[in-house]
């Protein structure tokens, strides 16, 4: 496809936001871009679809040519998401063009990853984890995208299937250092547990301020239903009463929550700094 500055925007900014796009800067009378020109066309159809070669005459289009200050050719330009990420100049042998489009081209788990998170920000759920499970088949040990699949099958309310998805995930992951599993995890058992209705627990707590098991029933309860500032508020309240009680879950709970409800700053920012003063 030859462009031009009219079409310039639509041919390579908003097609490179669904794949990459590779622009040649050639001319009829360059040498070089006669070798090169083919082979990028032979690796474009080879790449069936994987991203996508556009070229300018820069005896056509010296604006464009300036605007990317073009001063040899052939000279091309990868573009991914609307702006240029990689460049080389002159005649690059085979095997060099294909590690250059390597490292262009996300690989296919990540590009479907990628796609699952572009369709859960449109609202369109369903597509987003199907997406996902389409990124996890692709490689089965991609942690971070099955984190993506828990965490949406939780917001659904898709609790079995969440936790049939939790067994699956790598020791490293789980019993490792992670805190967003560990957040991932603390709300998956909050939403699994057979808890009591809230009005239950919030009457039991009631009558006896000391009961740290219904307190922390009642945070599971409302961490379950996603109103953390109430879950803090109880998950705090064990901490000031029984920094010991069931090795320390107020607090670490506490952690969990702050990691769930991370975009809610100032929340988290005020009980973060209620903790800190109870643990001085």
């Amino acid at each position: 496809m030859e462009t031009t500055l009219a079409t310039f925007e639509n041919d390579v900014i908003n097609a490179s936001m669904l794949t990459p796009v590779l622009i040649d800067f050639w001319a009829p009378w360059c040498g070089p871009c006669k070798t090169l020109g083919p082979m990028l066309e032979k690796l474009e159809a080879e790449g069936a679809g994987k991203w996508k070669l556009v070229k300018v005459n820069v005896d056509e289009n010296q604006e464009l040519a300036g605007h990317f200050q073009v001063r040899s050719i052939p000279h091309v330009i990868a573009f991914s998401e609307g702006r240029p990420i990689d460049q080389f100049i002159g005649v690059l042998p085979e095997g060099q063009l294909l590690a250059f489009l390597e490292r262009l081209v996300p690989k296919s788990a990540d590009a479907e990853r990628r796609n699952a998170h572009n369709a859960w920000a449109m609202g369109d759920r369903q597509l987003a984890i199907d997406t996902i499970k389409t990124a996890i088949a692709l490689d089965p040990g991609n942690d971070d995208a099955r984190l993506d699949l828990i965490e949406w099958l939780i917001a659904e309310r898709r609790i079995d299937e969440a936790k049939e998805e939790d067994k699956l995930l790598s020791p490293k992951t789980t019993q490792g250092i992670d805190a967003r599993y560990n957040a991932l995890k603390t709300e998956l058992d909050a939403a699994a547990a057979d808890l009591p209705p809230a009005g239950a627990l919030y009457a039991a707590v009631e009558a006896n301020p000391d009961d740290l098991e219904a307190r922390f029933a009642l945070a599971n309860r409302l961490i379950a239903d996603r109103e953390y500032g109430g879950a803090l508020e109880h998950l705090l309240a064990i901490v000031v009463r029984d920094r010991a009680f069931m090795d320390d879950v107020g607090r670490k709970t506490m952690l969990s929550v702050f990691d769930l409800a991370a975009n809610q700053p100032d929340l988290v920012s005020r009980w973060r700094h209620k903790l800190s003063v109870s643990l001085n």
